[in-house]
C-alpha cells in the first residue's frame, strides 16, 4: 500500500459527531478523572494518617515528593511508550500500574511501603494526562476539538470536588485506606472497559500498519454511519509517510520552537496552580482569616476550576487556542495585579473567582488542547510527555519558591512569579505564531513534516 491508501486523518475529520465520539470521551475522561481524584485525595489522607500516628509531617512530605517524582517519570515514559507501541498500550499500562499500586496501598503495613507505592501510583498519574489529551485530539474532528477538550477538562477538574466530597464521608467512617481502595477499584473497572477502545488510526498509519488502520477506520465509519446515515465525502487526501524518529527530533529546527512553547505552557500551568491556587488557604490564614473563613473563600473560588473549562468550551473553537492562551494569560496578569489590593470579603471572592477561572481556562486550552496539537502524530506523545516533564519539575520546585516569596513579599510576590512566567509565555506564543484551532492535525504538522521525514530516513539508515 502507498502512503495515501488509508488517509486516516481526512476520513476521521469528516465524520459527524456520534455515540462513538462520546464513548471515546467517556473512556478517556474516566481514567483522567480517577487520576485527578487520586491527586486530590492526598490532602485528606495525609491529615488522617498524621492524626492516627501512621505518619509524621516529615514522612508526609516524602509522600508528596514521591508523588511528583513518579509523575515526572511517568510523563516521560508515557510519551515514549505511546509513540513506540501505540496509544492503547500506553493508557492501559499506566492505568494498570496506577490501579494495582492503589489497591496494594490499602494494605501498606507502614508509611515507608506506602511511599514506595505512591511513587508507582505517580508513574500512572503522570502518564494519564499525556496519553488522554494526545489520544482524544486524534479522534475528534477539528471543528469540535476545542469544545471536546474542554469537556474533558470539565470532567478532570471535577476531581477536586469528588475527592473532597468522598473523603468527607469515607475517611471519618471507614478510614483513609478506603480512599485508595476506591481509586484502585475504579481504575481496574476503567481498564477493563478500555480494552474495547480502538487504537488511533492516525498512529497506526504513521507507523506503517496500514492494514490495521484500514480495518479500524472501516469499523469506526460503519459504527457512525449506522447512527447518522450516509457519511459525507472525504475532502482531499492527506499523505502520511510511515516513519520512526528519535527523541532528538524535538530539539531540531523547526520543531524546537514548538517544543519550547509546549514546555512553557506546561510550566506556566503548574506554576499557576501549585504556586498560587494550591496555597490560597495558607495565604488567607496568614493574612489573619480563620481557617473556616479561609476554606469558605477557597470553596467559592474553587468553582473557577470547572468555570474555566466551561469558558474554554464556549470560546476554545471560536477564539482559537493560541489567541485564547494569550488573552487569558493577560487576564490572569491583570487580575493578579488587582487581587492583592482587595480588602472587602465580597471583592476578594469575586476577584479571586475571576482569577481562578482565568487560570483554569488557560489550563484547559493549553494543557489539554494546544500542547498535543502542536506535534505531528509520529512524536505527538513524546512532545507532550517532554512538556509534562518540564511541568512536573516546575511543580516540584514551585512550592519552595512560593513560600520564600510569600514570606518576603506577601501574596504580591507569589503573583509576581506567576505573572513573570505568563509574560514569558506570551512573548513565546507571539514569536511561534502557530494556531491550531479548526485545522486538521496533519495541516498543523505540515510545516515540520519535510524536515522530520528527512531525519527519519537518516535515522533508519543508521
Amino acid at each position: 500500500m502507498n502512503a495515501t491508501s488509508v488517509n486516516a486523518g481526512a476520513r476521521l475529520d469528516r465524520l459527524p459527531l456520534a455515540r462513538f465520539h462520546w464513548r471515546i470521551l467517556g473512556l478517556i475522561s474516566g481514567g483522567a478523572v480517577l487520576d485527578a481524584f487520586d491527586i486530590y485525595l492526598a490532602a485528606g489522607v495525609l491529615a488522617a494518617m498524621v492524626k492516627s500516628g501512621f505518619s509524621t509531617l516529615a514522612t508526609n512530605a516524602a509522600f508528596i515528593s514521591a508523588t511528583f517524582f513518579g509523575m515526572l517519570i511517568g510523563s516521560a515514559l508515557a510519551g515514549w511508550v505511546g509513540d513506540r507501541f501505540g496509544r492503547r498500550a500506553s493508557y492501559q499500562i499506566n492505568l494498570a500500574v496506577f490501579g494495582v499500586a492503589s489497591l496494594l496501598a490499602c494494605f501498606a503495613p507502614n508509611i515507608e511501603t506506602l511511599i514506595v507505592l505512591r511513587f508507582l501510583m505517580g508513574l500512572g498519574l503522570g502518564a494519564e494526562l499525556v496519553v488522554a489529551a494526545g489520544t482524544l485530539c486524534e479522534f475528534v474532528p477539528p471543528a469540535y476539538r476545542g469544545r471536546w477538550i474542554s469537556l474533558m477538562g470539565l470532567v478532570i477538574n471535577s476531581g477536586l470536588l469528588i475527592a473532597t466530597s468522598v473523603g468527607y464521608v469515607v475517611i471519618p467512617h471507614l478510614g483513609w485506606r478506603w480512599m485508595f481502595a476506591l481509586a484502585g477499584t475504579g481504575a481496574i473497572v476503567i481498564w477493563i472497559m478500555r480494552k474495547r477502545m480502538p487504537e488511533s488510526p492516525r498512529w497506526l498509519e504513521s507507523v506503517g500498519r496500514t492494514a490495521e488502520a484500514e480495518t479500524t477506520l472501516a469499523e469506526i465509519e460503519a459504527d457512525v454511519e449506522r447512527e447518522t446515515g450516509k457519511l459525507p465525502p472525504v475532502l482531499g487526501v492527506q499523505p502520511v509517510t510511515p516513519r520512526r524518529v528519535p527523541m532528538s527530533v524535538l530539539f531540531t529546527r523547526p520543531v524546537i520552537g514548538r517544543t519550547l512553547v509546549a514546555a512553557l505552557v506546561c510550566v506556566a500551568v503548574n506554576v499557576s496552580v501549585y504556586g498560587f491556587v494550591a496555597w490560597l488557604p495558607t495565604f488567607f490564614v496568614k493574612q489573619g482569616l480563620t481557617v473556616v473563613q479561609s476554606l469558605g473563600f477557597v470553596t467559592l473560588m474553587a468553582f473557577g476550576a470547572p468555570g474555566g473549562a466551561l469558558v474554554g468550551y464556549l470560546l476554545g473553537d471560536r477564539m482559537g487556542r493560541q489567541r485564547g492562551l494569550i488573552v487569558f494569560s493577560l487576564a490572569t496578569i491583570v487580575l493578579g495585579f488587582i487581587y492583592p489590593q482587595m480588602r472587602d470579603p465580597v471583592a476578594i471572592s469575586i476577584t479571586g473567582f475571576a482569577l481562578v477561572t482565568s487560570i483554569y481556562t488557560f489550563v484547559t486550552l493549553g494543557l489539554y488542547g494546544y500542547i498535543p496539537e502542536l506535534f505531528p502524530t509520529a512524536f505527538r506523545l513524546r512532545g507532550t510527555g517532554f512538556a509534562g516533564v518540564c511541568g512536573r519539575a516546575a511543580s516540584m520546585c514551585t512550592p519552595y519558591a512560593a513560600v520564600a516569596l510569600f514570606q518576603n513579599f506577601g501574596v504580591s510576590g507569589v503573583l509576581a512569579m506567576v505573572i513573570g512566567v505568563l509574560s514569558l509565555l506570551i512573548v513565546a506564543l507571539l514569536v511561534l505564531r502557530v494556531e491550531t484551532s479548526g485545522q486538521s492535525l496533519e495541516e498543523i504538522g505540515t510545516v515540520v513534516e519535510e524536515d522530520v521525514t528527512g531525519m527519519a530516513a537518516a535515522h533508519a539508515e543508521r
